[in-house]
């Protein structure tokens, strides 16, 4: 290891520990007045381009045109590592919500701020009261205009290739009545790798692809739309940086 990548490790993990607790102070100061979320999310975007930077991650995004700001999706990534996160954060414009593991809403103090941003956690270990959340959300995006991003994979995938999707993202949509967004997300695995803490400065291509449309889909019609987001982000993939 150089000298220079070393001085360049050792001042990159500090500076993202610095920026996370400070941003995320401030999320938790803003959640007691921001009713809808909005300006947690605003916060959260500053504290993605911070990490971005920090990590020396440029990101060349491609297809953006084919979202509407206003709009709402469920915005379906790939999952390779915790900087998805930022780089979700920083360059996709609509006013999005997480759907996430249930574990991560017990976690003091964070759980909360989860919740009062409008994020929803779902118990995928009770498939019966997950599909009850799953149409719940549904329903809050139309009636508030809202987005969803959910990782179809479920978490992130250990080897770097696409793992089997669940059909939550699907069924959410359907429910919601609005589009599945394909998105891949390709080189960030080479910024952070799974289980490391060595951050790698380096290209990343966000691709976005065609918003599939739910209209006139029933619930039934779910694996289908699953395998057909999957077989169009791992197409997005093999397309490279």
């Amino acid at each position: 290891m150089s000298s220079h990548y070393l001085f360049a490790h050792l001042v990159r993990a500090p500076l993202i520990i610095l920026a996370t607790a400070l941003m995320g102070s401030i999320s938790l100061i803003t959640a007691f007045w921001d009713s809808d979320g909005r300006q947690q999310l605003a916060v959260a975007r500053v504290w993605a381009r911070m990490l971005l930077w920090i990590a020396g991650a440029r990101v060349k995004v491609i297809g953006l045109e084919k979202l509407d700001p206003r709009g709402s999706y469920v915005v379906c990534p790939n999952h390779v590592s915790y900087m998805d996160t930022p780089v979700l954060l920083t360059h996709v414009p609509v006013n999005f919500r997480f759907l996430a593991k249930e574990e991560l809403f017990k976690i003091p103090f964070i759980g909360g701020h989860l919740r009062r941003a409008g994020n929803i956690s779902v118990p995928l270990e009770d498939p019966r009261a997950a599909l009850k959340v799953l149409g719940a959300a549904g329903k809050a995006m139309k009636e508030r205009g809202l987005s969803m991003l959910v990782f179809p994979e479920g978490g992130r995938s250990e080897s770097g290739e696409l793992e089997p999707f669940k059909d939550g993202a699907a069924y959410l949509a359907i429910k919601g009545g609005v589009p599945v967004v394909p998105i891949a997300i390709i080189g960030i695995r080479d910024i952070l790798p799974m289980h490391s803490s060595h951050i790698r400065p380096g290209p990343v291509t966000l691709r976005v692809g065609d918003p599939i449309p739910t209209e006139g889909m029933k619930s039934s019609d779910r694996t289908e739309l699953t395998q057909r987001l999957y077989d169009t982000i791992a197409a997005m993939k093999r397309e490279g940086l």
